[in-house]
């Protein structure tokens, strides 16, 4: 019986260097693109102005008239991570804009120059994403449990929720980078921006149960990532049942395949 030869050890070194390096480069993007946000961190403040005005209003009003079944689920409490969700959504969804504007101004050129894979450029800028929407989320968890939402505060399900959060951001950054290397304008992405994210938050079930929708939305609800992220919140958050290997298996390969479709398209941005 043959026995398959063994890579010198100089292989597994020289891949090692390599997956070190990449990761480097990937987390010097990332760390780039937070740097940002710290020259101008009244961003989280006008962001999380919206999905506040979601849990104060909407969530305490339809929990007063009981309109929306949710079992033995408060409503509010059946909202929050469904909050949670949107607002990781509205962050990542624009983000595409900033490629945009980044090539404008020559930097994305400079960058698509260099020997970093595009891959690891499109990967830092939407694990940044997921960070911006980790600190979203923080801000609506504290306003759900100042309003009473029951929510857990065991330190391996928060840290959970942080990875569903960051999966989900990075997967709809993703989708706006990959638009961005299509519609190559900052006003179209922008029109395309708010005519997708409204479908997108309505078409899944952050607000109400799938079985309340017709058919051919709950058929678009089931393809909508954005409900199994949903869905593992609520999981996580509030001990709905779910099956979480479905949950994180789709947001999983939902932000592989945007990474890269991204990257594949980033470089339209450049001719």
């Amino acid at each position: 019986m043959s026995v398959a030869p063994v890579p010198p050890p100089t292989v597994w070194v020289e891949a090692s260097i390599g997956g070190a390096r990449l990761v480097s480069r990937i987390v010097t993007f990332c760390l780039v693109e937070l740097q940002k946000l710290r020259h101008d961190r009244t961003e989280l403040v006008t962001r999380a102005i919206q999905p506040i005005l979601w849990l104060l209003i909407f969530g305490v009003t339809f929990s007063r008239i009981h309109a929306i079944p949710t079992g033995d689920v408060p409503y509010l409490d059946y909202l929050a991570p469904g909050i949670i969700a949107q607002s990781a959504l509205f962050v990542a969804i624009f983000y595409g804009i900033q490629i945009i504007w980044e090539r404008d101004a020559g930097v994305l050129t400079k960058l698509l120059v260099t020997p970093t894979p595009r891959a690891a450029l499109v990967t830092g800028k939407a694990f940044a994403a997921g960070i911006r929407a980790v600190a979203q989320a923080v801000v609506v968890v504290i306003v759900a449990a100042l309003l009473g939402v029951g929510m857990t505060w065991n330190p391996l399900r928060l840290l959970a929720v942080v990875v569903v959060v960051v999966l989900g951001a990075a997967f709809f950054s993703c989708l706006s980078v990959a638009i961005a290397g299509v519609v190559l304008k900052r006003d179209r992405l922008m029109g395309i921006g708010q005519a997708i994210t409204m479908p997108l938050f309505f078409a899944s079930n952050a607000l109400y149960p799938v079985d309340l929708m017709p058919g051919w939305v709950q058929v678009i609800s089931r393809v909508n990532p954005l409900s199994y992220e949903v869905s593992a919140l609520r999981g996580l958050l509030i001990g709905q049942p779910t099956n979480y290997w479905l949950d994180f298996g789709v947001l999983v390969v939902a932000a592989v395949l945007g990474i890269a479709v991204a990257s594949a398209l980033l470089g339209r941005l450049s001719r």
